[in-house]
């Protein structure tokens, strides 16, 4: 039987090591896809009548908010991001307006520029990285470094790096652990966050492959690689590999002792399937992975999470002989991914962060008492005895009502 009352960080551990939590651990906006839009949050924060607030976009990108401590209090959630520990002063932000027209604050090294029609962001060497055209409600990539070439060196793939959207837009810290200092001031940060909060500490790491792949060479570049230059693309895979070891190894050394999760990222999947057949995650990825997730554990007690969208299913098998400790965002909607099957093939050796509410179609256009039934029997379907924490699959996104934000955590809450 699990204890009375446990605390937050408890009962994400008690859920992580398949040991039964006094409730079910819950998870907001503690990593950048378990979010919510910060439209979405702005009238989230009316519906509740909470009293203003700064509107901070943490993610640019995703146009993702800064949840702040009341509506975490009042949700019951379990987890903070390290991010949270950065950004904390009004020097770090800068006005702009979202997309609906409520005033908001974008990180200073972040602050998107117009262009005719659109919001761009930049890289620091001037690049268009991003367009948010008008009527949009997130920024797309739209340059590709690597687009065309068959190859790259390591001097070239780090030049790319900071020429691509998803790895050169950053959230906080961003470039304010900059400079040979800079995880002394990392470190710092995460000690004072862990003696702040008994939430669960969720640190973003990252370590992609095969989307890295995809951010450099674009999506169709680098399944031509795999498929067609195989030697060119493990050559590319394996500088890559090398640097993210090298950034694991500083990242850890400052925040190790304080973290409880660390995220890796790899959309691995699409709606009906895996993008890659299982025979070529074993070829190009299962081995690297396990490099990066062996590490991990080596170097801190913190549990070792995958962010993986999409259907998943034939390759979980592979992700977990390779050390995964849990697996992200559950996408319920798509082909193989129901939660209770999920639980049971995989329960006893992955812990399924997500699944909790399907935000496809449930959470943005059903009705708050179908909210509440939908999120009941995905509940049922996780069943109890650890090994799952509650989060929606993704973000929530901009058009869900708050309404049906209260009423899926009513429903966890059991009301």
């Amino acid at each position: 039987m699990p204890p009375a009352s446990m605390s937050s960080r408890e009962r994400v551990l008690a859920a992580l090591n398949h040991r039964p939590p006094d409730r079910v651990p819950v998870d907001l906006s503690g990593h950048r896809s378990s979010g919510i839009a910060a439209i979405a949050y702005a009238r989230l924060r009316r519906h509740l009548n909470l009293p203003p607030r700064p509107l901070r976009v943490y993610d640019p990108i995703q146009q993702l908010a800064v949840v702040d401590e009341d509506v975490l209090d009042l949700f019951g959630i379990d987890t903070i991001e390290l991010g949270r520990a950065f950004a904390t002063g009004e020097a770090d932000w800068r006005d702009w307006v979202l997309p609906d027209g409520t005033p908001c604050q974008m990180p200073a090294w972040a602050l998107p520029e117009r262009q005719d029609d659109a919001w761009v962001l930049r890289s620091a060497g001037g690049t268009i990285l991003a367009r948010m055209p008008a009527g949009s409600l997130y920024f797309e990539q739209c340059h590709f470094p690597l687009l065309g070439r068959s190859a790259a060196t390591r001097p070239q793939i780090q030049a790319a790096l900071a020429e691509a959207m998803w790895t050169a837009i950053a959230s906080p810290p961003g470039p304010l652990i900059a400079g040979p200092d800079g995880m002394a001031r990392l470190a710092a940060a995460a000690q004072r966050l862990r003696a702040s909060t008994d939430r669960a500490i969720v640190a973003l790491f990252g370590g992609n492959l095969l989307e890295i792949g995809q951010f450099l060479f674009r999506n169709d570049g680098f399944f031509l690689l795999l498929a067609g230059e195989p030697a060119a693309a493990h050559a590319f895979l394996d500088a890559l590999v090398e640097l993210h070891l090298e950034a694991l190894e500083r990242f850890l050394a400052a925040v190790g002792p304080y973290i409880d999760v660390v995220v890796f990222g790899d959309d691995l999947g699409m709606q009906t399937g895996p993008q890659i057949s299982p025979a070529m995650y074993r070829e190009f990825f299962k081995p690297r992975h396990r490099l990066l997730w062996q590490r991990a554990h080596a170097l801190t007690r913190a549990k070792v999470m995958l962010h993986s969208c999409g259907g998943i299913r034939a390759l979980l098998p592979d992700l977990v002989d390779a050390g995964l400790d849990a697996v992200n965002p559950v996408q319920v909607s798509c082909a193989g991914m129901d939660l209770g099957e999920l639980r049971r093939e995989f329960g006893a050796d992955l812990t399924l962060w997500g699944g909790g509410c399907d935000t496809r179609r449930v959470l943005p256009q059903e009705t708050p008492d179908a909210v509440r039934e939908h999120v009941r029997g995905q509940l049922a379907a996780a069943g109890a005895g650890g090994g799952f924490v509650f989060q929606q699959v993704h973000n929530i996104l901009a058009d869900v009502p708050p309404q049906n934000i209260v009423a899926m955590y009513a429903a966890v809450r059991g009301a």
